[in-house]
């Protein structure tokens, strides 16, 4: 048998120092990675289209395993992908203008595939162009497969119609979001009056999105197509503060380039803001490049913008991720 190794003092003490020297990058490597939560990304986003032949994609847009490798490189844990509806030539999508959400997105079984083939890491929504024939039944079909919202409904129809109504029902039966793009003149229209809807429907959970939504932060700032990126310091107390402040069922996604512009334009209201509605806006980044760096990537410069100027981590903590994880019972 062979007697087990004594240590001189000089080992003992260079071993422990070692030890102890190895010991905190062990605890980082072991501390849990923050979960954040990404409720509004696309499946082939951001191609070239050709309006001289109905908007047609052209050119390549960003793959399947470039935007998942997108999602990783910003720390996304969850990410809920975005259908398209079907693609028609008719008015509420802009005569073929809004086929793939303007832009080249895919529809309901790109995103559905892509859950399945990364389950819990990536969620899906259901979509469909609302005054289509069966925009319904399409829509309640991938409910029924899991879809965890009604999204991302981009449209030109006005904001009250029987067929926007309809979906509103749908969602509130479902227990789903449903998650609107407001741009004045061109969809969702009359941001105005929707509070009659929030009112309508106390059951179903509205999510305001895009251009109108974000300059309406400002009073001054209605329904104006011209006004889409405003500049300068916001005066509170505009539609948007007041619907989030007024309705229990109404939150905001803080994504593109919209959400982005309504925090840098003012950082001083961007922080007040965030601190008023802390409970009611939900990180989203909606953004199309490949790589996920701050130079050319509008999510994650939001990031930075939510963890800048949130009131204190507890917040920073909500929009990215608790709100979410309650509002779609993840």
């Amino acid at each position: 048998m062979i007697p087990p190794r004594s240590f001189s003092r000089r080992e003992f003490l260079v071993s422990s120092a070692a030890a102890l020297a190895a010991a905190p990058i062990a605890r980082a490597a072991a501390a849990p990675v923050e979960p954040i939560i990404d409720i509004h990304q696309h499946t082939n986003y951001g191609g070239p289209r050709d309006p001289k032949q109905g908007w047609k994609q052209i050119g390549p847009a960003r793959s399947d395993a470039d935007m998942i490798a997108h999602q990783r490189a910003m720390g996304i844990t969850t990410t809920i992908l975005l259908p398209a509806g079907t693609p028609m030539v008719r008015p509420s999508t802009l005569n073929g203008q809004a086929n793939g959400l303007d832009t080249t997105c895919f529809g309901n079984d790109s995103c559905l595939e892509i859950a399945r083939a990364h389950p819990g890491e990536f969620l899906f929504a259901a979509n469909e162009v609302p005054d289509a024939d069966g925009a319904a039944t399409i829509i309640e079909k991938y409910l029924k497969l899991g879809a965890v919202m009604i999204a991302e409904q981009k449209f030109g129809v006005q904001c009250d119609s029987s067929e926007m109504q309809r979906l509103f029902e749908l969602a509130g039966a479902y227990r789903v979001p449903i998650l609107m793009h407001w741009q004045a003149g061109s969809y969702n229209l009359g941001y105005d009056r929707f509070h009659r809807m929030l009112a309508k429907y106390p059951k179903t959970n509205f999510i305001g999105h895009a251009q109108t939504f974000w300059a309406n932060i400002d009073k001054a700032n209605v329904d104006n197509p011209k006004a889409l990126y405003p500049k300068g310091k916001v005066s509170p107390g505009g539609l948007t503060d007041r619907y989030l402040a007024d309705y229990p069922n109404f939150f905001g996604d803080l994504s593109a380039g919209s959400g982005e512009n309504a925090f840098k334009r003012d950082p001083e209201q961007a922080r007040a803001f965030l601190t008023r509605h802390q409970d009611k806006l939900l990180y989203g980044s909606d953004c199309n490049d490949r790589f996920g760096t701050p130079e050319v990537c509008s999510g994650i410069r939001q990031l930075a913008q939510i963890r800048e100027w949130a009131p204190n981590k507890a917040a920073a903590r909500k929009m990215l991720y608790e709100n979410s994880k309650k509002l779609f019972r993840l």
